[in-house]
């Protein structure tokens, strides 16, 4: 059986093909488009994955979308709604006494942060946007309306896109020749799907985590033998989601792109500053469930970042999102009688998050789906349809996207006027490149499927600098507070990372960190981060030879069985896709050297 799914269009449109369980083909329309997190039909991505599977639209039995029909999901959305009018009703918080007991609290900090003005920088807004901010925010009568008149906004948009997206859904499908084929789904299952099913554990608590999904934020269920049995809704607008989001925009950065920076700079931060208030925001009277006063007043996230230290602010976020989400855990760890957790939705993007559930009681074994947020819905319905209640193996890889061949290659290159060689052992070249300290750059084989670069479409460089991060940022042009990942040797894993164990699928896809070894933090500073831990991808031979063989090459050469790993792409841009794209990025990138595909390819005007 073929099921073509197709992720939500709002955004990170993704197209996957996958028979009798086996995903043939799957890649966000961002690649082709080259606008990051394309929202819309994946035109583009459909046609690229019949193409690569030889399949002709007629062959398809079954097209596979994560939403209902769109007048279902605003029922959905009410019933929220009405969740959260009834905990505003018996409940009227005021925080004003703790935020100014807080203010006394901000530590004098002097040091450096890179990326940041004076490391207690703050979102100065003016006085009278801050007044606005204090009033909105934190006023307990003015906050409390304020919180839900943006609910209804929010519905309102809501309802408007799911009919504008389903609307273009159906279009396009009828112009395929496909529409009588559209099955609708739960868009929770879609994630629950795919990260049991690619989970390989035969009993399992899943968790799944977002901004929203047909009237939920999240679910907790069982899995079992490839059945999913549905134990607690996370209803929204009680959203670890938009609680994220709210906090990325508050501090200047892109809510629906940036989380991963406010991740990186919370290290900087101390949570005890304003830990407490965030906590208290989150009504725990109910083990097991999320729910959440005001989520969606954006003003007192917006009052914090104007008054307080950016980094605390990142601080006190991160660290009640680890609080309540390793609580919700654990509980049903502990009702299910499950040791393992598999994860899935935007939210478990976050790295440290999945650390502190991993390290959470009861919690022995963890995994979390490769491409964790909405463009990976299509895929989870289309295994969970082929499978049909069987249970699914663990996924090996998530190579699944197009791959070039050694004379399109050599023919881009041409064309583009770059010199190229074939080197006889490649590995062992760009290895001694890269000992030397050259930048490398590596295109080979089927593009990774997800938001990780996992080595076909890297930036590889070695992690012995300590002051890596701020140049080579700033060389691609990037600003980031996260160390660069590190690319590990598996059978190495233990002397670099602490407490690996049961997650070690998880670390493959480089979806959680660790606290790092003192062997790791004195060998390889470049992708230890402040607070010691590290966001790794372990790399087994019998997954990607050509890439193993590169650290495998350089630790011969250093002793070190780990490389900086980071996406090749320009700034701002989604990965490289094509050899065309590779031959951009590299050219404007300030690159040294390009291993593609057989070739290596100096920089022009390289005297190397």
């Amino acid at each position: 059986m073929k099921v073509l799914g197709i992720s939500p269009l709002d955004k990170d449109a993704t197209a996957s093909l996958v028979e009798d369980g086996a995903v043939l083909f799957a890649a966000a329309e961002e690649r082709f488009s080259r606008r990051k997190q394309h929202a819309g039909f994946p035109r583009r991505a459909i046609a690229a994955a019949l193409e690569a599977t030889g399949t002709a639209p007629s062959e398809i039995d079954l097209v596979a979308y994560p939403f209902f029909d769109w007048p279902e999901e605003v029922e959905l959305i009410e019933r929220g709604l009405a969740a959260e009018a009834a905990l505003h009703a018996s409940h009227e918080i005021d925080v004003r006494p703790a935020l100014r007991d807080a203010l006394e609290r901000i530590p004098d900090r002097q040091g450096e942060i890179s990326g940041l003005s004076h490391p207690n920088q703050r979102m100065a807004k003016g006085r009278l946007k801050e007044l606005a901010y204090a009033a909105a925010g934190t006023s307990p009568w003015l906050s409390d309306r304020v919180a839900r008149r943006a609910s209804r906004g929010w519905a309102r948009a809501a309802a408007e896109a799911h009919r504008h997206w389903n609307r273009e859904l159906v279009t396009s499908l009828e112009e395929l020749g496909l529409s009588d084929k559209l099955r609708r789904y739960e868009h929770h299952l879609s994630h629950a799907a795919n990260a049991h099913l690619a989970s390989g554990f035969d009993r399992a608590l899943i968790l799944t985590l977002d901004g929203y999904g047909s009237g939920l934020s999240g679910s907790v269920s069982l899995g079992e033998g490839g059945e999913i049995h549905r134990l607690r809704d996370l209803l929204f607008p009680f959203s670890l989601g938009t609680y994220y989001e709210a906090v990325t925009s508050s501090l200047g950065y892109n809510p629906t792109r940036h989380g991963g920076k406010i991740v990186g700079l919370a290290a900087y931060g101390d949570p005890e500053v304003l830990g407490e208030i965030l906590l208290s925001r989150f009504d725990r009277s109910i083990p097991g469930d999320l729910r959440m006063h005001q989520n969606l007043n954006l003003y007192f996230s917006r009052h914090l970042a104007s008054h307080f230290p950016m980094v605390d602010v990142a601080a006190a976020y991160q660290w009640a999102l680890e609080i309540i989400v390793a609580e919700i855990a654990s509980h049903w760890a502990a009702e299910s009688g499950c040791d393992a957790v598999v994860l899935s939705g935007g939210v478990v993007a976050n790295v440290k998050m999945n650390q502190r559930i991993h390290e959470a009681e009861g919690i022995e074994r963890i995994f979390v789906y490769p491409n964790m947020g909405d463009g990976g819905c299509g895929t989870g319905v289309a295994l969970l349809e082929t499978l049909a209640g069987g249970r699914g193996a663990p996924i090996e890889h998530a190579y699944h996207g197009p791959e070039y061949s050694e004379r399109e290659i050599a023919a881009e290159l041409e064309r583009e006027g770059l010199a190229f060689t074939k080197v006889p052992n490649l590995a062992a070249e760009v290895a001694k490149r890269i000992h030397a300290g050259q930048v490398v750059a590596r295109f080979d084989g089927r593009m990774e499927y997800g938001p990780r670069a996992l080595g076909n479409r890297s930036i590889l460089y070695h992690a012995r600098e300590p002051h890596v991060n701020q140049w080579l940022n700033q060389r691609l042009g990037r600003t980031e507070f996260m160390p660069f990942a590190p690319v590990t040797l598996y059978e190495a894993r233990e002397r670099c990372y602490q407490r690996t164990t049961g997650a070690e699928l998880a670390a493959q896809f480089m979806t959680i960190t660790f606290d790092c070894t003192d062997w790791m933090g004195e060998s390889c500073p470049a992708a230890v981060h402040v607070d010691g831990t590290a966001r790794p991808q372990l790399i087994r031979r019998e997954v990607n030879p050509g890439y193993y063989d590169i650290v495998h090459e350089y630790e011969k050469l250093s002793g070190i069985p780990c490389l900086i790993n980071t996406s090749f792409n320009m700034h701002e841009e989604p990965i490289v896709c094509t050899p065309a794209d590779a031959i951009r990025a590299f050219v404007r990138g300030n690159l040294d050297v390009m291993a593609i595909g057989p070739f290596l390819v100096e920089a022009p005007g390289s005297d190397s």
